[in-house]
C-alpha cells in the first residue's frame, strides 16, 4: 500500500493507534506505538524518532538517535490488541546523514536483494522457511550464584503418561510425533487458530502439522516469497504463534533444543533464483537442477561453517547440531535424503518448483541476517563456479568411518562457529551487504553475552557427574 492507501486502510478499520516495529541484531522484534493522529503521508518520509541506545547490538550512547521509516507494504491490523492498532514494519535511518543504519538487519536484507540484481545473475531470490516450535503449558528457569535450573511441562509431553490424576493418555511417544491425528495431536485447533490469524495478517500459509518431538512440537509452513518479504513474514509468523498460544494459556518457544533426548526445532530454508519471471534452478543436471543451482549449492557448502554463526546463532543450537542425531551436520547434498545438509526436494517435476533446501538453520536465527547470508554464500558459489562435489545419496548416518572421513561437518559449538565466521566472511562483504564493523560487533556480542555467559556458569548435570568426584 502507498502512504495514502495505508491511511485509508487505517480509517476503514477504525484504527486509533499505530505500532511501528523493527528488529534487533539477535532477531527479537521491537516496537513503539503512537496515536493514529500522528500518522500522515509526510511521516512516511520524515519518520519517527527513537532512542536506539538500549537496542542489542546497536548504537553507542553518543550516536543513539534513530528514525523509523514505516514501510506501507507491510501494514496490517493487529489481531491481538484490544485497541484497534495498525502495524507496520520499519526501516531504520540515521537522522543526521539520512542514510540507512548499517546495523539494521532489514537494511542488510535489502542490500542483499540489490546485490543480486546488480550482479546480473538473477533479479529475484525466493525463500521459503519452515520454522518449527514447541508449545508448553509451563516453563520456569533461573540462574544465580548458588543455583541454576529449568523446568518444562507440557500436557502433551510423554513424561506425563504416568500421572495418576486428570490423565486421558494420548501423547506422542518420543521421536514419534510426526503427523498423528487428534487426540494424540493435542494442538490441531490451536494451530488452526494460529493459521487463521496469520491469514488475517496477510501471510500465505500452505499447511500445518504436528512435528516429530513429544511435548507439543509443531510446524506451520508459509508459501515462499522474495527474500525481504519472507524475512518480514517470519517476524509476523513468530508474533502470531506466540500470541495465539498466550491467549490459550500456553507458551511457545523457538529455542532449537529445549527437550533432552528428543528432536529439536529447525528452520529449513528453501531457496531459488529467478530472472525475468523464469526459474533458474531447473535444468538437466543432477536431480533436475541447473549448473547454476549446483554452483549455488557449492557456495552454501563451502561457507556453511561460517554461515553457522548466523543461521544457528545460539549456544543451544549446537545441542541440535550433533553428529549421529536428527540434525544434518555433515556438509553434503542429495535429492530426497534428509540426512544431507542440502536437500533437493523431488515433490514435483515442474521447473517452477525446483529449489534447494538448506537444513542446518534453526528458528533462533534472525531471518534478515540469515536469508541475506545464505544468498551471499550461494551467489559466491555461482560467481566462482564452486563445485559441490559428488552427491551423497546414502544415509549419512549409516556410512562407515572410512567413508565419513572426507565429509566435512558443521562446527560443534557457537564459539567454533564464530571463529569460522571471523576466518571466512569476505563473501558477505561484497556489495557492502555486510560490513566488517557489523561482523565484529556481532561476533563480540555473541561471545560476551552468550558464549562466555554460558561457559562461566556451572551446568546442573555437572553436579550429577562430578559432585562426589
Amino acid at each position: 500500500m502507498s502512504p495514502k492507501e495505508v491511511i485509508e486502510f487505517a480509517k476503514k478499520n477504525e484504527a486509533s493507534q499505530f505500532d511501528l516495529r523493527f528488529t534487533d541484531i539477535p532477531g527479537l522484534s521491537q516496537h513503539i506505538s503512537f496515536p493514529i493522529q500522528q500518522l500522515d503521508e509526510s511521516r512516511f518520509e520524515e519518520g519517527f524518532g527513537i532512542d536506539g541506545s538500549s537496542i542489542r547490538g546497536w548504537a553507542v550512547i553518543h550516536e543513539s538517535d534513530m528514525l523509523l521509516i514505516p514501510d506501507g507494504t507491510t501494514a496490517f491490523m493487529d489481531p491481538f490488541s484490544e485497541t484497534p492498532t495498525l502495524v507496520m514494519t520499519c526501516d531504520v535511518i540515521d537522522p543526521i546523514t539520512r542514510q540507512h543504519y548499517e546495523r539494521d538487519p532489514r537494511w542488510i536484507a535489502r542490500k542483499a536483494e540489490m546485490y543480486l540484481k546488480n550482479s546480473g545473475l538473477a533479479d529475484e531470490a525466493f525463500f521459503g522457511a519452515e520454522a518449527e516450535f514447541f508449545i508448553f503449558d509451563n516453563i520456569s528457569f533461573d540462574q544465580n550464584q548458588h543455583s541454576g535450573y529449568y523446568y518444562i511441562d507440557a500436557e502433551e509431553g510423554r513424561w506425563n503418561s504416568g500421572r495418576r490424576e486428570d490423565n486421558l493418555g494420548y501423547r506422542p511417544r518420543y521421536k514419534e510425533g510426526y503427523f498423528p491425528t487428534p487426540p494424540t495431536d493435542h494442538y490441531q485447533d490451536l494451530r488452526a487458530d494460529m493459521v487463521e490469524t496469520m491469514l488475517r495478517c496477510g501471510l500465505n500459509i500452505e499447511c500445518h502439522h504436528h512435528e516429530v518431538a513429544t511435548g507439543g512440537q509443531c510446524e506451520i509452513d508459509q508459501k515462499f516469497d522474495t527474500l525481504l518479504k519472507s524475512a518480514d513474514n517470519m517476524m509476523v509468523y513468530k508474533y502470531c504463534v506466540r500470541n495465539v498460544a498466550y491467549q490459550y494459556g500456553k507458551t511457545v518457544t523457538f529455542m532449537p533444543k529445549p527437550i533432552f533426548g528428543d528432536n529439536g526445532s529447525g528452520m529449513h530454508c528453501h531457496q531459488s533464483l529467478w530472472k525475468g519471471g523464469n526459474p533458474l534452478f531447473a535444468g538437466d543436471c543432477y536431480a533436475g537442477l541447473s549448473q547454476m543451482a549446483l554452483w549455488y549449492i557449492g557456495g552454501l557448502l563451502k561457507h556453511a561453517r561460517s554461515l553457522s554463526a548466523i543461521i544457528a546463532p545460539t549456544t543451544n543450537s549446537y545441542k541440535r547440531l550433533v553428529p549421529g542425531y536428527e540434525a544434518p551436520v555433515n556438509l553434503a547434498y542429495s535429492r530426497r535424503n534428509r540426512s544431507a545438509a542440502v536437500r533437493i526436494p523431488m515433490y514435483s517435476a515442474s521447473p517452477k518448483s525446483k529449489r534447494v533446501e538448506f537444513r542446518p538453520p534453526d528458528p533462533s536465527a534472525n531471518p534478515y541476517l540469515s536469508f541475506a547470508a545464505l544468498l551471499m554464500a550461494g551467489l559466491d558459489g555461482i560467481l566462482n563456479k564452486v563445485d559441490p562435489g559428488e552427491p551423497l545419496d546414502k544415509d549419512i548416518y549409516d556410512l562407515s568411518p572410512e567413508e565419513m572421513k572426507d565429509v566435512p561437518a558443521m562446527p560443534g559449538s557457537l564459539d567454533e562457529a564464530l571463529t569460522c565466521l571471523e576466518d571466512d566472511h569476505s563473501f558477505l562483504l561484497k556489495g557492502d551487504v555486510f560490513t566488517d564493523e557489523l561482523i565484529e560487533t556481532y561476533v563480540s556480542y555473541k561471545r560476551r553475552a552468550e558464549v562466555d555467559a554460558v561457559r562461566l556458569r556451572p551446568h546442573p548435570y555437572e553436579f550429577a557427574l562430578y559432585y562426589d568426584i
